[in-house]
Parts: C-alpha cells; structure tokens; sequence
C-alpha cells in the first residue's frame, strides 16, 4: 500500500514478526523466533522493503537481515554491546571523534529499518543522541577543533529527522569555516526511496559544503526501480554516491551474491566502497563470516570484477586510527 508522503510510509513499518512472515506466506513455525530480542531490539520493516523480499522462502537474504530469530539470545564471547567502544569516543554527548579530520555526528536515533547485525543495536541513544536543542554542545566542540573538515551525519539515519531539522542543523555547520564536507550514512534511499524528494536535496546541496552520500545495499535484491529513481534524484543534484556493505553469513558470503551486487549498485549509479567483517556485537553472532572465508570470497570477486567495482574488504577496531583492510 502506498501512503500519502514518507512520514505515513515511516508510521507504517511492520514490527510484528509474526505478520511479517504472515505476508510472506510463511508460517512462523517453520522459524524459531525470539520474543526477547524483539523486547531488547524491535524489529522494524517498511512495506516498501517487505515487497523485494521472496514469499515463501524462509532463506530470503532480505529476510534474514530483519527477523528477529532464536540466534540473537546466545550470549557469545568477544561480542559486547560496543564492539567499537564508541562510548569512549565522545567528546559531547552523540559526538563521536574517532579518526583525524572527520567527526561523525549522532543526529537521531531512529532508523526507518533495524537491520538484526547492526553494531548500534545497543547504543544508549536517550543519552547519547544530540536532539536539536543539545546540538549546541557539538557544534561547539566543532568549532574548536579546526583540524576536523568532514562532519558525518549518521544514526540511526539522519534521514528519518524532518527536512526542517537538518536543514537547520546543515545550515548551522556551513558557519564553521574549517569544516568542507558533509558526508550523510543513511540506508533510507535503499529502504525508503520515497523520502529522497527536492526538499531533501535543497538542504543537502545548499550550502557552501561539499555534500557526499554513503548508502547502505547487502544484496542485490534491496535495489529495484524505485530506489533507481530515487539514486538519480540525488545524482541529477550531483552528489556523490559510495556504498557499504556488511559480509553476512546466509545473506551475501558468496562471490556470485556480491558480484552481483556491485553491478547492480553500478548501474544505478553508486560506487561500491566497504564491504565490512561483521562488527562484534552481541545478538548477531550468527551473521558472523570467518576472515579466511572473506580472503577467499575476495580473491574470487577480484578475478572477475574490474578493480572499480570490487569493495575494500575492511574490519574496524575500538581504538585504531583507520579501517583496517584486509
């Protein structure tokens, strides 16, 4: 069903399991879901992304990546609730400064879609999250730190917030003579492509600072005509466009399933940019996919993707200066 403006599309995520699997013709029998996982980390789909995935089909890749399952409750070793230590990494509340020259900015903690491996999944966004009336205290720490050129606006997705909002905050940013780009982490043009419109785009490239676009495709699959439309929307206002992907055990350890997606992603427009070891998280163990496999995985992909399309295979560390390429 399409509603009136994203907004209505944003209120009517489905966040009952049990329907989900009703909608894809599937009986929730056949899976062993998690009551306390729902509890600890609501699930949370919008239509638009439940209609690409495969009815009847219990190993769906877009499937996987939101149903809450059995998996998600066994406590695993070196997996925590911060497995990048972000906590130790704001100088201000929702304000992250982990690496030189680029801070990253908590704007929301609303997600038009929770993704079942999201490192984030925990984060105490209620004391955490710079709401507009604290975003004061960031842009103060910004200003000081003439060293940093890059803010990023991530989340949750900072595309779930009005364009009034990030309109004002962009707006506020462009006076701090040092920063030069403002870099947006959403998965919402992927999820949600009705969102990306000319009020969004107005805010976005109306200032003096460079605008650059990370999205965020794990399969194929995610990537249908709407989300083309929505791509060329921002590419027609000249905004860079990068993709990250996470490797996931069940979704796309497969060479034939990334390939795949970094020439759909390119005919779209989006340049393939990280493909991530999964972040340690507790709660998705069991998208974990070992490095040995990943090493393999990639040289397969090397071999039959020019260069420009193969992704960075990177993990992240708590502490270290940069993504770690492996």
């Amino acid at each position: 069903m399409q509603h009136a403006n994203w907004q209505s599309e944003l209120q009517h995520t489905i966040r009952d399991p049990a329907a989900l699997l009703e909608r894809m013709g599937l009986s929730k029998n056949k899976l062993q879901l998690s009551k306390k996982a729902v509890l600890t980390f609501p699930m949370r789909v919008p239509p638009e992304f439940a209609d690409r995935i495969r009815k009847n089909n219990t190993n769906d890749p877009l499937l996987l990546q939101v149903l809450p399952v059995a998996e998600e409750e066994y406590a695993q070793p070196d997996f925590s609730d911060d497995p990048l230590a972000e906590q130790q990494t704001q100088p201000v509340p929702g304000l992250l400064h982990k690496y030189h020259g680029r801070a990253l900015l908590i704007a929301t903690g609303v997600c038009a879609i929770h993704c079942r491996y999201c490192f984030r999944r925990h984060f105490p966004y209620s004391v955490s999250n710079p709401v507009p009336n604290q975003w004061q205290k960031a842009l103060d720490y910004l200003r000081q730190d003439t060293s940093i050129r890059e803010i990023i606006l991530s989340g949750g997705d900072p595309l779930t917030l009005s364009d009034q909002r990030l309109s004002a905050l962009v707006h506020k940013l462009a006076q701090i003579s040092h920063l030069r780009r403002l870099r947006i982490h959403t998965r919402i043009p992927i999820v949600l492509p009705v969102r990306i419109n000319k009020s969004m785009l107005q805010w976005l490239t109306g200032t003096r600072l460079k605008p650059v676009m990370v999205v965020h495709a794990n399969h194929a699959n995610e990537l249908d005509n709407s989300v083309a439309k929505a791509i060329d929307m921002i590419r027609d206002a000249h905004v860079p466009l990068f993709n990250q992907s996470v490797l996931l055990r069940g979704v796309n350890d497969s060479a034939e399933a990334l390939i795949n997606l970094s020439e759909a992603l390119f005919n779209i427009g989006i340049i393939p940019y990280y493909l991530h070891m999964l972040d340690p998280v507790q709660g998705a163990a069991h998208f974990d996919v070992t490095e040995t496999r990943a090493r393999q995985i990639m040289c397969e992909i090397r071999e039959k993707l020019p260069g420009y399309l193969v992704p960075r295979l990177v993990r992240e560390y708590a502490g270290a200066a940069y993504k770690i390429p492996i």
